[in-house]
């Protein structure tokens, strides 16, 4: 439920203030009050050995992969942004199946391939057709890109993730990759258009407290405590609030092709997802 708010959040955030900055702004804090509450009830955080994976986590799963939301909402509908997000799976199945020790892809996860990408074109093909604006292909090309840092992420998780403390690793994630999201953020100079208001700074509190640290921290829980093919559900959920919350309170255009489009990439998503005796595929959703 909070991850799909979170595609909103993104959206009313971008009115003022630029994509990087937002997002350097909102992870850095949401890792340092993470690892600060740790550190006050004395658990352990990760060595500074492990600090080279994380960062390469946190610079996939974060910078690359929420980056790329947040880029790809400067110019997209929120919740047309959230149904391009939901296409990660296919690209983790399709970076696993070249891995050599990856998972094979089988006749089942090649037809769901193949849906989801129907699902796709029936979304974007109309405005491809008629040469839409350079910021929607931008756009659609930001929401692609952060499904592939996340699927990339995921499957370097895979083969190097150790036996520390979720949420600790989780805040070192956050942290390093709201480093990267602020490197990119000065080399665009970004900090000249930097500006608040009520609205947006609300909305970039809410991401922070709510979006990182609560939805985050829960999918962290979740993962532990619930079985996976429980915690993957989230991922169908995800693209039916943000449309809704769009249409709602942005006005953002539903129409029966965005319903079909998001309907036949949650069917092609069905048809891919992981069995539940593996880890299941980290999405960048909102966040």
């Amino acid at each position: 439920m909070i991850w799909g708010t979170t595609y909103l959040g993104i959206r009313i955030a971008l009115e003022t203030v630029p994509p990087f900055l937002m997002g350097a702004f909102r992870w850095i804090i949401a890792g340092v009050v993470i690892i600060g509450v740790l550190a006050a009830r004395g658990e352990r955080l990760p060595s500074v050995r492990l600090w080279g994976s994380l960062a390469v986590l946190g610079t996939l799963l974060i910078g690359c992969g929420n980056g790329g939301v947040v880029w790809a909402e400067q110019t997209l509908p929120s919740g047309l942004t959230a149904v391009l997000v939901a296409m990660s799976p296919f690209w983790m199945v399709g970076i696993e199946a070249v891995m050599p020790d990856g998972d094979p892809l089988t006749i089942r996860r090649m037809a769901g391939l193949i849906v989801g990408f129907i699902g796709i074109v029936v979304l974007v093909w109309p405005e491809v057709r008629a040469g839409g604006a350079a910021g929607f292909r931008g756009g659609v090309a930001a929401a692609q890109i952060a499904c592939l840092g996340w699927a990339v992420g995921s499957t370097y998780s895979r083969r190097h993730g150790r036996e520390e403390n979720v949420l600790a690793t989780a805040a070192f994630e956050m942290l390093f990759g709201g480093f990267v999201m602020l490197g990119v953020g000065l080399v665009r100079h970004e900090p000249h258009v930097l500006a608040f208001n009520a609205r947006t700074a609300t909305a970039l509190a809410y991401l922070t407290l709510v979006g990182a640290i609560a939805g985050f921290s829960a999918y962290a829980y979740a993962l532990k405590h619930l079985p996976l093919a429980t915690v993957a559900l989230y991922a169908y959920v995800n693209p039916v609030i943000a449309v809704v919350l769009g249409t709602v309170v942005l006005s953002e255009p539903l129409n029966a092709r965005l319903g079909l489009a998001a309907a036949i990439v949650l069917a092609g998503m069905a048809l891919v997802r992981h069995e539940p005796a593996t880890v299941p595929v980290r999405r960048p959703g909102g966040r």
